[in-house]
């Protein structure tokens, strides 16, 4: 185990190192950065949504627009969990880092909002937000603080209270477009950083997989934080396999304590 340490804090030297002498760093996070805040990812076998539904049928634009009621019903405990998580550790640190100007940008996968609330300004969005709703008639934008607290709590589906349709939150649902003024600015991030950090991202949904690949092909470095194999390990300067929570808050005392 002492060995083990040693080769982590090692690598924590090494990418300490990387992310100081960037210019241009940026992150991509997945779903395995708010796993530690409660929320469940995707794809893990026997704990994430993919295993206990079926997801990727019922979160779909075309079944939300003929069963509404039904996405809403599949959708409510992952709505509970998530407008009760509070950010953390990993949060917090990519945070510290971004206003100690060693960060550009955040680009998330993730639409749980955590990055805001921790402090991220730069925040990029790629799988949309669950901040806003918006009317499926009207098209009129809403806070979803005003709709999802009564949704959670009594099963109260959020309606449009200018015309009365149904409103849907502002996430990127199975068959849904993603947000091209998002996607052109996390495009642009890519080509431009010298160094990505991808933390907790299976690498497996894209176009946003493909990110990292405009990075390498630039020149740029690649360093990696998740618990299972993604397709561009072989292409990472420095691997992690550590919970982020865990690693993230070491990594950026490291930068901040540099003095760099």
């Amino acid at each position: 185990m002492k060995e083990l340490a040693g080769q982590v804090a090692k690598k924590i030297e090494l990418a300490a190192e990387l992310l100081m002498q960037a210019k241009h760093p940026v992150v991509l996070t997945g779903a395995g950065i708010s796993t530690p805040s409660g929320i469940p990812d995707f794809r893990s076998e026997g704990t994430g949504l993919w295993a206990k539904s079926e997801a990727m049928e019922v979160a779909s634009l075309s079944s939300f627009r003929y069963k509404p009621l039904r996405f809403y019903n599949w959708f409510r405990p992952l709505a509970n969990k998530i407008i009760n998580a509070t950010p953390n550790t990993a949060h917090v640190a990519l945070a510290e880092l971004e206003n100690a100007g060693h960060l550009d940008a955040v680009i998330t996968q993730n639409i749980d909002v955590l990055h805001q609330k921790a402090g991220s300004k730069n925040v990029i969005e790629m799988h949309g937000t669950l901040r806003t709703l918006s009317c499926t008639q009207c098209f009129h934008q809403f806070e979803s603080a005003l709709f999802l607290k009564s949704f959670v709590e009594d099963k109260t589906v959020p309606y449009c209270p200018d015309c009365n349709a149904i409103l849907k939150p502002d996430v990127i649902l199975f068959g849904e477009q993603l947000p091209q003024k998002e996607w052109l600015k996390a495009q642009s991030s890519a080509r431009n950083c010298d160094l990505m950090l991808v933390i907790g991202s299976s690498l497996e949904v894209l176009p946003v997989a493909g990110l990292p690949m405009q990075t390498l092909d630039r020149g740029g470095h690649l360093i990696i934080l998740n618990q299972t194999p993604t397709y561009l390990d072989v292409r990472a300067d420095i691997i992690f396999t550590q919970d982020a929570a865990t690693l993230l808050p070491a990594l950026s005392k490291q930068v901040l304590t540099s003095g760099y």
